[in-house]
């Protein structure tokens, strides 16, 4: 059994909050002015992390929204993760050496598993793996592109190199309130016997709780961004599923 977390979303473009739509840049909607008021809020109803996506980092390929991140992470009572942007070692410490509890990479695990692999052997625990999927395989660079690799063989590849922690979206479902691919994420919980903190499409209470049975495959989280951003689901209430 693993122990399920709760990770509420911010996504951040342009210094505001925002979400996309199966991460399309130009289907953007705003939820609040300052990314380190809405981790405060989040931190303040009871979430013990917080997951935060630098966008414009993502496509820039450097950490943009860098300060808001490293502000949260030095000042609240609740871990951050970050993902977006980090491709080099610096990028990687500069957070760490801030405070930053764990570190995402996203697209460079995919392009450059070598650099993965060196990552995970110096940092372990402290840097999770983001794959993004879109039918199986593996999505890079801000999802605008779609790789030849499948989704369990990256997150092997990248178990046996050191990885803990995966992070799972399928892109299919991000933003759009359909519900996780849940067979998919608990595939990749199997095929590499490590944690993965699903990402994407939970739309109500139901989903959370379904995840949270999951974690026998390994399911160990949820990230939930525009559920909350909606009212679809409370905070609170997702919290309760917490083990």
């Amino acid at each position: 059994m693993t122990d399920f977390t709760i990770y509420p979303a911010i996504d951040m473009r342009g210094g505001k909050c925002v979400r996309l739509l199966q991460g399309d840049y130009d289907k953007e909607t705003v939820y609040g002015d300052s990314p380190y008021d809405m981790a405060a809020a989040f931190a303040e109803k009871g979430a013990s992390w917080i997951h935060m996506v630098d966008l414009d980092g993502a496509k820039a390929g450097k950490p943009v929204n860098d300060a808001h991140v490293i502000r949260a992470a030095s000042e609240l009572n609740a871990k951050i993760q970050i993902g977006g942007g980090i491709r080099t070692e610096e990028d990687i410490v500069r957070y760490l050496e801030a405070g930053v509890a764990r570190v995402i990479l996203g697209s460079s695990a995919v392009a450059d598993p070598e650099f993965a692999s060196d990552m995970l052997q110096k940092y372990g625990s402290r840097i999770a793996i983001g794959i993004d999927a879109r039918d199986g395989y593996a999505a890079t660079h801000g999802w605008l592109e779609t790789s030849q690799v499948k989704a369990d063989e990256l997150g092997k590849r990248l178990a046996e190199a050191g990885a803990e922690t995966f992070i799972m979206t399928d892109i299919s479902k991000d933003g759009m309130m359909s519900g996780p691919n849940v067979e998919a994420i608990a595939s990749l919980g199997r095929a590499t016997g490590k944690r993965v903190i699903a990402s994407g499409g939970v739309s109500s209470i139901e989903d959370v709780k379904e995840l949270a049975l999951r974690s026998g495959d390994g399911i160990s989280g949820a990230i939930i961004g525009k559920a909350l951003y909606t009212d679809a689901v409370t905070l609170e209430d997702a919290l309760k599923e917490e083990s």
